[in-house]
């Protein structure tokens, strides 16, 4: 129940543009892009970013640069195939939070984007949670009748 094979089948209805969800979906994939993109400069780690890292408290800030690209990027690949959607929504969503944790930590509070603030990756954690809640009801809506049938068995 938890994770199967078909949380790996990129399927075509993955990428039906009527369907409102598959659009924020993707877009919250795509969106990790920059914030990936963001951490390097000329093929290396900013200074400004490493410098960001330790700030917050990540040492040494260089591997934890990388560690944070890697799963940003497995996140957003994983949600604009629309693979294992439920786990990469959560994923992206907690990565998001740590960013806001960070830029907490480091610039203390500061709500607008003009002031380098935190609303943005709030809001996208916040949509990254939606896709979540609703990739999980979907799942347990195609999972329900396959227990139901399994219950049925084995009364029987």
């Amino acid at each position: 129940m938890w994770i199967s094979k078909d949380d790996f089948q990129i399927r075509s209805e993955n990428f039906d543009l009527t369907n409102g969800l598959n659009i924020l979906r993707i877009i919250c994939g795509l969106f990790m892009f920059p914030h990936v993109m963001g951490k390097f400069a000329a093929g290396a780690v900013s200074a400004g970013t490493a410098a960001f890292f330790a700030k917050a408290g990540f040492h040494p800030p260089e591997v934890w640069v990388y560690v944070a690209a890697i799963a940003e990027t497995a996140a957003a690949v994983a949600l604009i195939l629309g693979i294992c959607t439920r786990f990469a929504a959560v994923g992206a969503a907690a990565l998001l939070g740590v960013a806001v944790y960070s830029l907490q930590v480091v610039k203390g509070f500061g709500w607008t984007w003009n002031t380098g603030g935190y609303e943005y990756p709030v809001f996208w954690a916040i949509t990254s949670l939606a896709v979540a809640i609703e990739a999980w009801k979907a799942h347990l809506r195609l999972a329900r009748p396959a227990l139901a049938t399994k219950a049925l068995k084995v009364a029987a």
